[in-house]
């Protein structure tokens, strides 16, 4: 049912389509499969572009201003004329910066940083609004042309367009005052003040409306906008409802009308965002935990298949009818006991690998065994104990398959969620085919969750389970998970015992600390990773998000007990949920039966630029507030040993430092010429303040649903090492296998994976980074989702080849 709303949102008129493709492959020979906004990347230059727009729009301001003094007539003429503004006053802005955004690519055959994804993002909104203004310039005599419909979408591109510009002058301004070679910024922390302060004011909601993912590829948007409707319905009873069930079945009831408002969902989706706590994500974010909801029927095994350790529901989920089928799928809790490892350098040597400690004191680590093929020892009495029991067991009975001859190597992968969300068995449909093509098994850690459990809780376990499985291992992870990827490598170094054979990282985070960086720009318009939601779960992990306001009784029944009672409530709210629907839809009916009564409430339906011309221009008033700088970690010097690394990082070490062990400054040339062209910025643009960076004239839209504030987690711990690698000194970087980086070009995280490859690769170490294109961060969840998420999971997959078979030297 979404999916057909969203195709009318996004007014896809008949024909158009077709028209789009004629329109762009002409000019150039571009592939038809390429996503939209790639075609159009490739079939005219920026500045052609532009042009085409800016006449389009002059055409159809004439046309309507002629049309008499009628309101849509004029609202038409004036949306044509602030389209023309935008477009010309963004233009100059995105050529500075395609100019010189290849001096920060890790290489000629790596073109990606987050400048380029922000003049790529702005040239998918140009080409949406050169497309519509083509349309409306073709079809505005027709008697079939949606006068009100295309209004409100020229209205809601030019939002975002306007914010875009914004966005590229903040970009602009990043590029003039910070220092050469580098994507995130360290020096005044005004600036960065200043950034989080424009983020909280500046207008978001027309980027969750019918906006909604235009920079990704079309067929990610269906999925984008479901999302969000069920984002804004779950939150609209977040805190009405005691848990997480009840609150998905009321918010069945009353999506719909989310469904058919765009402006409606993009207004309330910037309230949460930007106001609900880490609590009210991890409860989102865990729905796919919750067995209920994800068992179907009706497509039972071959009674043959056998799979061990996994319930009926299990097997019948809707997430992994999907997936491969695989022999073993097992959680297993590893006890917390201490246990001997031998030293790499002389394996005579042990060390203690003692179990986790921090916050919560020793406790057993989780982890999920999956296998494509039931391997020799795999069903042993002594795996067997470790096995905990995740429902009822099936009593069928089935015949014992022959075992598989046991695997020269174990995959280790370490799942995303934020730090605060997820367990491995959100991830489990493509674990499960990657264990079927890869031919290895792979172990997911379940390490514990913040806020609950902050760092190194996460780290601690996930050593520990890294420790018990070592053998001969390659390391995965994602987002978070990429994180600790690299810090339980880190860690293994600095223990002495064995290093995994490789890393493959997708989307990873290796910058925790509150910094400004282009791609961090992207988080203002981005569905998946909003600023104030990456911001929120870094806190969680660095300790600063402790309360929780779920009641004592909740935490007392555990997961497995909220969804026992939950069941018990479904049919209950199920009820209610209709009842409430029935009676609000009986409502409206009864007012629109009575044309010439009283409205009892403001209307709910409301044009973009309606509601920013509501906002207010003037600045709001900030506090101050105290960013951190990479010049904060201090270090002794490169010429220590990487077993022990001394940071200091008391206040009194604070300030001004020349730390020689962090090398953003990679290559003299590379510097030289990233210094000419900021030279060659303007002068009014290193003015403090981000604000000063925008010509006369020009206002941004401004948001009322933002907190009055957003203070950045500003403990020193956001700078160890363990928690943001890209900080790690030279002399630990040097110590990490090779490293394989998938990253996103429209993940607000480019830029840590673009960072971390640059000093990698500084240092001589082994380092490939691969950049997909017009895929959110989180794509492995959406693998199954769309013919780019597979060729995304499946550059992943080529990559873990690497590790598990590195190719032998050159003949």
């Amino acid at each position: 049912m979404w999916s057909d709303v969203s195709l009318r949102e996004e007014g896809v008129e008949p024909g158009l389509l077709d028209a789009r493709a004629q329109l762009i492959q002409p000019c150039l020979n571009v592939p038809p499969d390429l996503p939209a906004a790639s075609r159009l990347s490739h079939s005219m230059d920026l500045r052609t572009m532009t042009q085409s727009l800016v006449t389009l729009a002059e055409d159809n301001m004439a046309f309507f201003s002629s049309q008499g003094p009628g309101e849509t007539a004029r609202r038409l003429s004036g949306v044509f004329a602030g389209v023309r503004e935008q477009a010309l006053g963004l233009e100059p802005t995105l050529g500075r910066l395609l100019s010189v955004a290849h001096l920060f690519d890790l290489d000629a055959e790596t073109p990606a940083n987050g400048y380029r994804s922000l003049v790529h993002t702005a040239r998918c909104c140009l080409g949406h609004l050169l497309h519509k203004s083509r349309y409306v310039a073709s079809n505005r005599r027709s008697i079939f042309f949606r006068t009100s419909h295309n209004l409100a979408e020229l209205e809601a591109y030019l939002a975002a367009l306007t914010q875009l510009r914004a966005l590229a002058y903040y970009a602009q301004h990043l590029l003039a005052t910070n220092q050469p070679g580098r994507l995130f910024f360290e020096g005044d922390e005004r600036l960065i003040a200043d950034f989080l302060h424009e983020y909280v004011t500046l207008h978001k909601g027309c980027f969750y409306g019918r906006c909604l993912g235009f920079q990704f590829t079309p067929a990610i948007r269906p999925f984008l906008q479901t999302i969000s409707i069920g984002l804004v319905s779950f939150g609209e009873h977040y805190k009405r409802n005691e848990t997480g069930l009840s609150v998905t079945a009321s918010s069945l009831f009353t999506g719909g009308r989310f469904a058919i408002d765009p402006e409606l969902r993009g207004a309330e989706f910037e309230r949460i965002v930007q106001n609900l706590d880490v609590h009210f994500w991890k409860a989102f974010w865990n729905i796919t935990e919750i067995q209920v909801l994800s068992v179907s029927t009706g497509h039972g095994e071959g009674p043959n298949l056998v799979h061990d350790g996994e319930t009926e529901a299990q097997r019948h989920s809707l997430a992994n009818m999907a997936s491969a089928t695989v022999r073993v799928s097992r959680l297993l809790s590893l006890p917390p006991t201490a246990f001997e490892m031998p030293l790499t350098a002389d394996p005579k040597v042990t060390v203690t690998i003692s179990p986790p400690l921090a916050h919560t004191g020793p406790g057993p680590v989780l982890v999920r065994l999956i296998s494509y093929d039931l391997r020799e020892g795999q069903d042993s009495e002594e795996l067997s104990r470790l096995v905990r029991s995740e429902g009822p067991r099936s009593l069928e009975l089935r015949s014992r398959p022959q075992q598989a001859p046991r695997s020269r190597c174990l995959v280790v992968h370490i799942h995303g969620g934020g730090f605060v969300a997820q367990t491995s068995k959100s991830h489990e449909p493509y674990l499960k085919s990657w264990a079927q093509e890869l031919g290895a098994p792979i172990l997911s850690i379940d390490y514990s969750l913040a806020p609950e459990a902050p760092f190194p809780r996460a780290l601690e376990e996930c050593f520990y389970a890294y420790c018990w499985a070592v053998k001969h291992c390659a390391l995965l992870g994602d987002s978070a998970g990429g994180n600790l990827c690299f810090t339980v490598s880190l860690r293994a170094a600095a223990y002495g015992v064995r290093l995994p054979d490789g890393i493959m990282a997708a989307y990873p985070a290796t910058m925790l600390q509150a910094t400004a960086s282009p791609s961090r720009l992207l988080s203002l318009m981005d569905p998946l990773l909003p600023l104030s939601i990456l911001s929120k779960c870094v806190s969680a992990y660095a300790g600063g998000e402790t309360e929780d306001h779920s009641d004592s009784g909740q935490k007392a029944l555990g997961m497995m007990g909220l969804v026992q009672r939950d069941t018990a409530l479904l049919f209950r709210d199920l009820r209610l949920g209709a009842s409430s629907w029935l009676n609000s839809f009986l409502e409206l009916s009864g007012h629109k039966s009575h044309p010439n009564s009283v409205p009892i409430a403001e209307p709910l339906r409301c044009s973009v630029s309606e509601t920013a011309l509501a906002q207010p221009e003037g600045p709001l008033g900030t506090d101050s507030l105290k960013g951190l700088t990479l010049h904060d970690l201090s270090l002794r010097g490169s010429s220590e040993t990487p077993d022990t690394p001394e940071l200091s990082l008391s206040a009194e070490a604070r300030g001004h430092s020349t730390p020689s062990a962090i090398n953003f400054l990679l290559r003299p040339e590379v510097a030289s010429e990233e210094s000419e062209a900021g030279a060659e910025l303007s002068t009014k643009d290193r003015v403090q303040g981000l604000c000063a960076a925008f010509p006369e004239g020009f206002h941004p839209r401004r948001s009322s649903h933002g907190a009055k504030r957003m203070t950045p987690y500003s403990s020193p711990i956001v700078k160890n090492p363990f928690m943001s690698p890209l900080l790690a000194p030279d002399s630990m970087l040097q110590t990490l296998p090779p490293v394989h980086i998938v990253a996103c070009a429209l993940d607000p995280m480019l830029d840590d994976s673009v960072m971390f490859a640059r000093r990698l690769r500084s240092l001589g170490q082994p380092v490939t980074l691969r950049v997909v294109e017009d895929l959110p961060h989180g794509f492995l969840s959406l693998a199954a989702l769309c013919h780019e998420t597979r060729q995304a999971a499946a550059l992943c997959v080529e990559h873990i080849r690497l590790v598990l078979n590195p190719p032998g030297p050159p003949v």
